[in-house]
């Protein structure tokens, strides 16, 4: 059961049905057009004009609640519109919008509006990172609360060097002022990271998508390659040790046929003569 951990007076519901369906065609954006806020549909949201948000603004800085509540409800969309990106993580669209709506709420009670920003600018990365902090600290791989907090530090310290260098920090850097090993930094940011869908589309121009599958397929070990390699390992049983010990430094350790030669105390015309053998023996069984 979901549980709702937003305001009261904002009442969610979600066409399961509907969510299903697109669950399994991978289609979160459909489902989430079928979010009802307060029994309104989100194509009938209202979208506040920048003139609007101004005044509202103001308002809710002089303590306003009632104007603070419909800068809330007029900017719904905004988080609407950020959730469809964390889309395909088996995540309820119900509880990913209202993380999002905390995000906004918080954007709202932090705005500053002497830094001359548009209010989008600033609510957008506050509502992506209480997302990902809460996909991080309630998700299915679970991380201890020590790594966590490597990871929290490093990250504090990664954002302290960067504000003051103007460049991003090296590992060993962080790990230099956490006077830790730099394996342990890099453990802890990696514990934190979202988990990656192989079937995630990383590019989609109208065609066919390009997946992570197809980014991080190993062609080294395909099938076809192991076959071979299992018979050619099978070939290799059938040769005398001389003709092993002849091909192995030859095309495993890459020496020269004058190298072989003197390394196991025969004639270059000998180490040939073998070489030539063995590989004819092997062609039978490949």
């Amino acid at each position: 059961m979901t549980k709702h951990i937003f305001p009261p007076f904002v009442h969610i519901k979600s066409d399961f049905a509907g969510l299903i369906k697109n669950v399994r065609t991978g289609d979160f954006f459909m489902a989430v057009s079928k979010v009802e806020i307060c029994g309104v549909t989100t194509s009938a949201l209202p979208l506040l004009s920048e003139k609007e948000k101004e005044e509202l603004m103001a308002e809710i800085k002089r303590g306003n609640t009632a104007a603070r509540e419909k800068f809330i409800y007029g900017n719904l969309r905004l988080v609407l519109s950020v959730i469809q990106k964390f889309g395909g993580r088996g995540e309820s669209a119900d509880d990913l919008f209202q993380v999002g709506c905390i995000g906004l709420i918080k954007a709202i009670d932090n705005f500053d509006t002497s830094h001359m920003v548009k209010f989008s600018t600033y609510a957008v990365p506050m509502i992506i990172g209480e997302l990902r902090r809460y996909l991080r600290d309630y998700n299915i791989i679970r991380v201890s609360r020590s790594v966590r907090d490597t990871a929290y530090k490093a990250l504090a310290v990664k954002e302290k060097l960067t504000a003051e260098r103007q460049k991003e920090p090296t590992v060993d850097e962080i790990a230099k002022i956490m006077e830790i090993p730099k394996e342990d930094v890099c453990n802890a940011l990696d514990a934190i990271m979202d988990p990656l869908s192989l079937f995630e589309p990383m590019y989609h121009d109208g065609a066919d998508a390009v997946f992570v599958m197809d980014q991080v397929k190993d062609d080294k070990n395909s099938d076809e390659n192991w076959v071979e390699d299992i018979s050619l390992k099978e070939a290799m049983k059938r040769l005398c040790d001389r003709e092993k010990q002849i091909l192995d430094l030859r095309f495993f350790r890459g020496k020269t046929q004058m190298e072989v030669a003197d390394e196991i105390g025969i004639s270059q015309a000998q180490v040939s003569r073998l070489e030539k053998s063995a590989l004819g023996h092997m062609k039978k069984y490949l």
